[in-house]
C-alpha cells in the first residue's frame, strides 16, 4: 500500500475593502421676496367719476422681481353691484408670466400730514394659503370695495381733487445659496477710523488752519487727496511751503465737521445730533447741516453734499419747502432741489 499524503483544503478569505467616507455635501434653498414700490397720483378725480362701471385709469408700468406691474383704479367700481358705493383698486401683472407668486400692499395716502394712511396689506397677514398666484398676464389682485366713495370724497385722502395710491409688490423667488453655508465674514472698512486717529492725534500734521481764532492741525496730502479745492489752495499757490492758512468764510464748528468728514468719511456726532427742524423756518440756512452743505459745495466734496441733502430732505414740509428749495439752488444741491420740486408739485396748490 502506498502511503499518500492528503492535502488539506485551504479556505480562501474574501477581504472586502471599504473606501473612506466622502465628506458630506450640502446646499440651501432660500425663498424670499424681491420688493418694490410705485406711487400712482390721480389728478382730476371729480372728472374721472362717471366714466362707467368697469372703466379704469391705469398707472405706468413698473418693474419688480423681473416682472412688469400696473395699478388699475376704477372710479365707478369694477362690478355693477359696487358701482354706486365703492371705488375699486387692483394690481395687475402687465408682462408675460405664468404662476407668478407675490405679496401685495395698497395704501391710500393721507394728504393732511397726519400720517393716517389707509393700508390694505397682504404682507402682514397670516399666510395660511401662501402668497397670491397670478396665472397669466392680466391677472389681478385687489379690492372691488377698496373704499366707500362718500367717505373718500370728504376725507383727507382727497386733496385738490387729487388721490395718491402707493403700491408695494413682493415677488417670491427661490434660489440655491451656497454662500451662506460656506462663507467668511469680512468686516466693514476701518480706513476711516485709522485716518481719524491721524486727525485726533495730530501726528505728522504739516498745516494749521486758523478759523476765527481756533486752530485746526491737519495733513496737506489728506486734504489734497479728498478735495480739489484744498489741493489747489495748498499746492498751486505761490508758497507751497506755507504752514498756516486762515479760513474766513466758515465757523469753527462747521470746519471741524468738514475735517471730520474728510478724514472719516462720515458725519460727525454734532451733525447727527442736530436736526434741521429744530431751527425756525426763517433760519433754515443757519442750521449746522445747511452750513455744512455750503462748505461741501465750497470745497467740491460731492459725497458730503449728498449726505447733507439726504439729511435736509427729511425736513421738507409744506411750510419749509420754499426755503429749502432756495438753499438747494444756492449751493447746487441738485438732488435736494429735485425732491423739493416734486414735493411742491404733489402738495402745493
Amino acid at each position: 500500500m502506498t502511503n499518500g499524503a492528503t492535502s488539506p483544503v485551504t479556505a480562501a478569505t474574501l477581504k472586502v475593502e471599504h473606501s473612506p467616507l466622502l465628506s458630506p455635501t450640502s446646499s440651501q434653498s432660500v425663498t424670499e421676496t424681491v420688493n418694490g414700490s410705485h406711487r400712482f397720483v390721480i389728478q382730476g378725480y371729480s372728472l374721472a367719476k362717471g366714466m362707467g362701471i368697469g372703466k379704469h385709469i391705469v398707472s405706468d408700468n413698473f418693474t419688480v422681481g423681473g416682472y412688469r406691474w400696473a395699478i388699475y383704479f376704477y372710479p365707478d367700481g369694477k362690478n355693477p353691484e359696487d358701482s354706486s358705493t365703492y371705488v375699486s383698486v387692483f394690481i395687475a401683472l402687465a408682462s408675460e408670466g405664468t404662476d407668478v407668486r407675490a405679496l401685495f400692499e395698497l395704501t391710500l395716502m393721507d394728504q393732511s400730514g397726519k400720517g393716517k394712511h389707509k393700508v390694505h396689506s397682504h404682507f402682514d397677514r397670516s399666510l395660511e394659503s401662501g402668497p397670491y398666484t397670478l396665472k397669466y398676464r392680466g391677472s389681478m389682485w385687489g379690492y372691488k370695495r377698496f373704499f366707500r366713495r362718500a367717505l373718500l370724497e370728504t376725507s383727507d385722502y382727497l386733496k385738490d381733487d387729487c388721490l395718491m395710491i402707493n403700491c408695494t409688490v413682493g415677488v417670491v423667488v427661490s434660489a440655491i445659496d451656497c454662500s451662506r453655508l460656506h462663507s467668511i465674514q469680512v468686516p466693514e472698512s476701518d480706513i476711516g477710523a485709522h485716518f481719524g486717529m491721524l486727525l485726533e492725534n495730530m501726528e505728522g500734521s504739516d498745516i494749521t488752519f486758523d478759523v476765527a481764532g481756533e486752530k485746526f492741525h491737519s495733513h496737506k496730502l489728506v486734504l489734497a487727496a479728498r478735495s480739489p479745492v484744498f489741493r489747489s489752495e495748498i499746492f498751486d499757490g505761490v508758497d507751497e511751503q506755507k504752514k498756516e492758512m486762515v479760513i474766513t468764510d466758515l465757523e469753527p464748528r462747521v470746519f471741524k465737521a468738514l475735517l471730520h468728514f474728510i478724514y472719516r468719511d462720515t458725519l460727525s456726532e454734532d451733525v447727527e445730533s442736530v436736526e434741521s427742524s429744530s431751527a425756525s423756518l426763517s433760519s433754515v440756512s443757519e442750521t449746522l447741516i445747511a452750513k455744512l452743505l455750503a462748505a461741501a459745495d465750497r470745497y467740491c466734496l460731492e459725497r458730503l453734499k449728498l449726505m447733507c441733502e439726504s439729511r435736509i430732505c427729511k425736513n421738507i414740509s409744506v411750510n419749509s419747502v420754499a426755503k429749502i428749495l432756495a438753499l438747494a439752488d444756492e449751493y447746487h444741491a441738485t438732488e435736494l432741489k429735485a425732491v423739493c420740486l416734486r414735493f411742491a408739485a404733489e402738495n402745493l396748490p
